[in-house]
Order: C-alpha cells, then sequence, then structure tokens
C-alpha cells in the first residue's frame, strides 16, 4: 500500500510540475515572446520543433492524468467506503482524488485509437533504416504495400531521386513507409532491394526506410461495412487511411513541408525546386497545393498543420476513404452553411491550390486494392509550363509597358504567373532595383510562352546599373562574351553597362563577372516599336551567396 501511495503522489507531482511548466512557457509567448519572420526557413523549423514538444508534452501530461485517475477509480473500488485513503491513523479524503474528479478528459489518438493506451511501443517503427536526416524544406512520404502481379517501386523511387540534383539531394528526405506489418518476409525483401539498389542515398540520408508495427492497426476484421463496399474494401481503405497517418506523424518533424507521394509514379526534373518555389511565393493562408491532379499524389502540406490534419484522418478512419475525408476536412474549414455551393467552392480554391502542369503522372495499373485495375493517367502531366518560377531576390520593380489585365511584372518575379504587356516601342524599360545593391551570379529572361510563342522581345539588351563603373579589358570582356554589337553598347541607357541581349528565340541569359562588383539595378532595354506583345514567362536573377 505504501508503494501505491508514492507511485500516486509521485504521478501528481509530475502532473502538477509539468503543467506548471507549459503555464510559464504559455505566459512567456504571451508577455514577452517576439514574434520571429517566418522569411528564414531554419527559424521557422526551429519554432516548428518547439511546437513539437511541446505538444509532446501536453500528451503526457493527459497520459499521466489517465493513469492517475485509473489509479485512484481503482483505490476506490478496493476501499470500504470508495472515497477514504489511510494516512497512519487518520483516513480523510484526498485532494487529489478530488482534482482528478474535476479534470476533463481531453480527446487525441488514444480516443480514436484506444488499443494504443498504455503502448508507446505501437506508436513506433517496428523496422528503422535511417539517417536521422532533420531540418531540411520538403519531406517527401512514399507509402508501399505488396502488390499480386507488378511492382512499381524501384522505378518510382528512380525517378523520384533521379530527378534530384545535388543541391535538392540535401534538401530534402524521403521516407518509404513499408506498409506490411503481418508480412515480415515481404518487408525484409523490400529493405534489400532498396539496399541493393539505393544504397548510396541510404548512406547519405536522402532516403530512410520504415515499417510500422502490427499492434498499430486496430482489429481490421470487425469493421462496419458502408457505402455499400465489400468487407475487403471496407478494410483496404481504413487500413490505408492508418497507413497515411502513421507516415504522416513519423516525417512531419523532419522537414518544413511534407509531399504525399504514391509507390507508382514518375516525377519530372527539377520537381523539388518547383515545389518549393511555389509553396514560398504563395500569398495568404492555405492548407494543401497540389502538383498532380490524381487521388493522393504530389500533395504538399505544411508540416505545423500536418498534426491537425492526422487528427481529422484518424477520427474517421474507418468511415470513409482518403480523398473524402480530404474533401470534408477542407469543407469543415472554410466553407459557411449559410452560404451557396459556389462560394464554398471558391472558398476551397483558396485554400487548395493547383500548379499546373502537373509534376507526377501515375503509371500504375494495378491497384492496391487486390483485383482492383487503375489505368488512371494525367492530362497535364508532360504539358510545357505557360510559365516558371524562381526565387528571386527582393526586389523594386518599375516599367514603362501596358500590362495586361492580371498578367503583372509582379507576379511574374515571384512566379505566380507570366507578365504579358502590349505593344512595346522604342525607348520602352523594366527595372529591377535591388536597395542594398546585390552581387548577381546569372540572370535569364524567358519571353514568349507555348500558348503566345510570338510575344518574344526583340532587339532588346539586358543592361546593368553599378555602383563602380568596371575597367575597361572587363567591359570588353562582357561585350565579347555576350556578342554585343558596338551600336547595342554604344545606346545603353546612361549610367548603365549593356551586358547581354535576347536572342532570335526570345532569350537573354548570362553570366556576370564578380569583378563587376554590386548591382543597383538590372534593365530590360527595348530598342524598337512592335506591334507584337510579349510575354516574359520567366525571371531568374541569382544572387551570390559569398
Amino acid at each position: 500500500m505504501r508503494v501505491r501511495r508514492k507511485a500516486l503522489v509521485g504521478g501528481v507531482l509530475l502532473v502538477l510540475f509539468s503543467a506548471l511548466l507549459l503555464l510559464l512557457s504559455t505566459q512567456g509567448q504571451q508577455d514577452g515572446g517576439a514574434s520571429i519572420p517566418m522569411e528564414d526557413p531554419a527559424l521557422e523549423h526551429e519554432l516548428l520543433e518547439l511546437q513539437e514538444r511541446l505538444r509532446k508534452s501536453e500528451n503526457q501530461n493527459r497520459l499521466r492524468e489517465d493513469e492517475l485517475y485509473a489509479l485512484l477509480s481503482h483505490m476506490r473500488g478496493n476501499s470500504s467506503g470508495g472515497a477514504l485513503i489511510s494516512r497512519g491513523n487518520v483516513s480523510t479524503r484526498t485532494d487529489l482524488e478530488e482534482l482528478s474528479m474535476s479534470s476533463l478528459q481531453v480527446p487525441g489518438i488514444h480516443s480514436y485509437l484506444p488499443h494504443l493506451s498504455g503502448h508507446p511501443d505501437r506508436l513506433r517503427p517496428a523496422l528503422k533504416i535511417s539517417r536521422g536526416r532533420q531540418g531540411v524544406n520538403i519531406a517527401i512520404g512514399l507509402p508501399t504495400i505488396k502488390r499480386d502481379k507488378a511492382s512499381y517501386l524501384v522505378k518510382t523511387l528512380t525517378s523520384l531521386i533521379g530527378a534530384l540534383n545535388q543541391q535538392e539531394s540535401r534538401d530534402c528526405v524521403i521516407v518509404l513507409f513499408i506498409a506490411e506489418p503481418w508480412d515480415q518476409n515481404y518487408v525484409h525483401q523490400v529493405v534489400t532491394t532498396i539496399k541493393t539498389n539505393f544504397m548510396e542515398h541510404l548512406e547519405s540520408g536522402l532516403l530512410e526506410v520504415i515499417s510500422p508495427p502490427a499492434g498499430f492497426y486496430p482489429d481490421l476484421n470487425n469493421l462496419k461495412e458502408t457505402f455499400g463496399d465489400p468487407k475487403e474494401r471496407v478494410k483496404w481503405r481504413t487500413k490505408q487511411n492508418l497507413d497515411y497517418a502513421f507516415l504522416m506523424l513519423y516525417a512531419r518533424p523532419k522537414a518544413m513541408y511534407y509531399v504525399q507521394m504514391e509507390d507508382d509514379v514518375i516525377a519530372k526534373p527539377g520537381y523539388l525546386s518547383i515545389m518549393k518555389t511555389f509553396a514560398v511565393q504563395q500569398k495568404g493562408d492555405w492548407i494543401m497545393l497540389e502538383f498532380s491532379a490524381l487521388g493522393f499524389i504530389g500533395k504538399m502540406f505544411k508540416a505545423s498543420d500536418v498534426p491537425m490534419i492526422v487528427e481529422f484522418f484518424v477520427m474517421f478512419h474507418a468511415d470513409k476513404p482518403i480523398d473524402w475525408l480530404l474533401d470534408h476536412l477542407l469543407w469543415v474549414k472554410v466553407c459557411n452553411p449559410e452560404k451557396d455551393v459556389k462560394h464554398c467552392q471558391r472558398m476551397i480554391q483558396g485554400v487548395r491550390r493547383r500548379f499546373k502542369p502537373s509534376l507526377f503522372q501515375h503509371i500504375g495499373v494495378e491497384s492496391s486494392l487486390k483485383g482492383k485495375v487503375q489505368k488512371l493517367k494525367d492530362k497535364d502531366f508532360g504539358k510545357a509550363g505557360l510559365y516558371r518560377a524562381h526565387v528571386n531576390p527582393p526586389v523594386h520593380l518599375a516599367s514603362s509597358l501596358k500590362t495586361y489585365q492580371k498578367y503583372t511584372l509582379s507576379k511574374a518575379y515571384t512566379g505566380e504567373t507570366f507578365f504579358w504587356a502590349s505593344n512595346p516601342s522604342k525607348g520602352d524599360i523594366i527595372d529591377f532595383k535591388f536597395d542594398p545593391p546585390i552581387i548577381i551570379e546569372q540572370y535569364l529572361f524567358r519571353s514568349g510562352n507555348t500558348d503566345h510563342p510570338g510575344d518574344v522581345f526583340h532587339n532588346t539588351t539586358v543592361e546593368l546599373q553599378v555602383q563602380t563603373v568596371p575597367s575597361s579589358s572587363v567591359l570588353d570582356g562582357i561585350a565579347a562574351h555576350s556578342d554585343l554589337a558596338a551600336s547595342e553598347v554604344a545606346h545603353a541607357s546612361d549610367g548603365f553597362l549593356a551586358i547581354g541581349r535576347f536572342n532570335d528565340l526570345g532569350l537573354a541569359q548570362g553570366e556576370i563577372p564578380e569583378s563587376v562588383g554590386p548591382v543597383h539595378t538590372v534593365r530590360l532595354h527595348i530598342h524598337e516599336n512592335s506591334n507584337a506583345w510579349v510575354i516574359l514567362s520567366e525571371i531568374m536573377i541569382k544572387e551570390s551567396k559569398r
């Protein structure tokens, strides 16, 4: 009895001490905490880690409270009056019991998956091959299960990894989730295949492999059949929902963004930088970015939103398929029941944003559901984009050209769309001004697009305004390398140096020697009138980090 009483007191003290720490932490954030700008990915990731640690502490408190409540209930059941605890020769009603009885039991994952209570091992991977990579921009979750006739996993991983350059490979992590907890032979077969084909990427930390414990899943043979689906389909979709939940929660702390993938896709080269750029350039709040029109392929979420999303999945894991749950989640978040369907669709489009053309294509024919054939193809995959986004340095923009509708220069610079203007004239300019001046390594300006290939810049030069005029030898070297005519150099704007020109295909690109020094303004200078319109579909100004 003395041991039990010590355990009780110790548990209560732990709860009270943890609660005090949380209270002080919350007050510190409210009273003295300064806001942290989210432009710095490292700072944002650090803040997300702190939030995760706080969330874990809160969960631990809830578990201790549950254990305390159960212990007190057990003691009441074994005592004669059910409400007295003996202390020496005196028996009194304990304040601790009243504290437990008055506290609310907050729902959590254990409420929806009660079989996990008291079994923390069921929330840890049964198998884990990892270098512990964290602090990257994007974590890609890739679940895979056994298929009877064909496997697309090696082809998918080859495409995803092969489409990354060296810098991109260091800025992401791919988590392969082998969702076959009841077939360990298959799990080991997949691990052997991965080690044979991708050992280099396992060792670098780019690729991780995990498999869940069987205890994570409830009894899947006793599910309510809904929507006229047969028992096997209900079991399949329920397990799939829980697969996603486990994988998302595991991968979430590793990155700023989480991207859901499937094991039967191919990717476009450069997909990672495009996704990162598109996410960074988004304005206003969003919940999901889509880089494929199909299923759960290429869906991006902010890591900070993943706990909320997973809780929704877990809450209704046995009720509906994952794509339906996603639709319902968005409806609950943004739709007004007093408004009509069109208003709801507009609100959802505001937080569910689609990137075109698609970056991923579905290649599988055999579905992960036994006997199901899935021949879906993304019609947008393979189409050339009308514009391409880049993460460019902060700038002040100016132009003498007349903008057409919503196709503004600022949106083109941030990668939201392309810049479109009518009837350029001799002397028109587009200025990219940097304050303070910056060192620029490279530039690229692409005009025209697939829908309007003729809307390109003709007889247009790229010019720089610098702090210090370079030596004549440097200027001669720039002119020779850029193939500029003497007249183009001579007719540069006052105080500017001509360094390049648009070619016959409407493209201007080049490197800027370090000897040029800090650049105050990059200017596009038009030297002739034109009856055609012009489009800037890609703007890239790469700042030197040296």
